[in-house]
């Protein structure tokens, strides 16, 4: 595991070394409510395996416990690095426990390192069952985390966040769950997670958007801090239009993609609030109906792909 990196700014209100963070503090950390996309590819990438033949109960188990130890196992890294950074100093989302003083530095960044231990462990299962590139992308997965905020040259501070969310929790995870089951990646699995990773950076772009001033004061330079406010607002519609758009591409191999059009509904609230001009706290319903846009995008497109 890379070292951790050198305080930028002194973190203020800190739990004493001693002190152990409840279980509450542990699920904050987890960032609960932005398990859609981990969910998602991997329904999305499980509806495209069932097509092709019966799915493997052990291998989903393991499939989901390789995700989550790597994107819980981010989230951790990516409150130690911000907040030791004080890019979150002042943030008006969800709570960030070092920045926030919940939870000392060094037990946040302990729990990243357990987390990702999980992930390796399946990722070694699953080497040793199905194929041992599996393993070539358990080190892929762990570097392309830590180094999100991470390390003295995160690309997440570069402006390329964006690219590596729609890669991570897009194309690479629903193609890496249909080859866990199959063996192979057949021509549905990239298109099939396109519409996915869309969505995965729409849901990001929320995020940005409302911590854009914090970010920008904090030199962490995403997407929305290179295109400004107004602009941001056009990338995250676009974003979303184009995920539905996408699934398009789908409809010759896969009529029944056109369920996707029930989520329809739920696009509308999230993207009236950004496009009338939402900030601060008013974006964090933006945020939670996004996650819920594409729960119900995943689950519409994996009937659609599987049937």
């Amino acid at each position: 595991m890379t070292s951790q990196p050198t305080t930028a700014r002194p973190v203020s209100r800190l739990r004493p070394a001693g002190a152990r963070p409840s279980v509450r503090t542990w699920i904050v950390g987890a960032r609960p409510k932005t398990l859609p996309v981990t969910a998602a590819p991997i329904a999305v990438g499980t509806g495209v395996a069932a097509s092709l033949g019966p799915v493997s109960f052990w291998r989903s188990v393991l499939t989901v416990l390789f995700a989550l130890g790597f994107v819980l196992g981010t989230n951790f890294f990516n409150d130690y690095s911000d907040g030791v950074r004080g890019v979150d100093e002042g943030r008006v989302g969800p709570t960030r426990l070092v920045a926030s003083g919940q939870a000392a530095p060094r037990w946040v960044f302990r729990s990243g390192v357990v987390l990702y231990g999980v992930g390796g462990v399946s990722g070694v299962v699953l080497g040793a069952t199905v194929s041992w590139w599996l393993l070539a992308l358990a080190v892929v997965c762990a570097l392309g985390g830590w180094y999100y905020t991470g390390g003295r040259r995160p690309y997440g501070y570069r402006g390329l966040g964006d690219l590596g969310i729609f890669l991570f929790h897009g194309v690479i995870a629903v193609c890496a769950t249909v080859f866990i089951q199959c063996g192979e990646i057949p021509a549905t699995a990239v298109p099939a997670s396109l519409p996915v990773g869309l969505l995965s950076v729409a849901l990001l772009t929320t995020n940005n958007l409302r911590d854009l001033p914090t970010d920008a004061a904090g030199g962490k330079i995403t997407v929305a801090v290179r295109l400004g406010d107004r602009r941001t607002r056009v990338y995250y519609t676009a974003t979303v239009v184009a995920a539905f758009a996408s699934a398009a591409a789908l409809l010759p191999v896969r009529p029944w993609a056109w369920l996707v059009v029930g989520a329809l509904p739920f696009a509308v609230l999230p993207v009236a609030r950004v496009v009338r001009g939402a900030r601060g706290r008013d974006l964090i319903p933006v945020l939670e109906h996004t996650c819920l846009l594409l729960l119900v995008f995943g689950a519409l497109l994996t009937a659609g792909v599987a049937l």
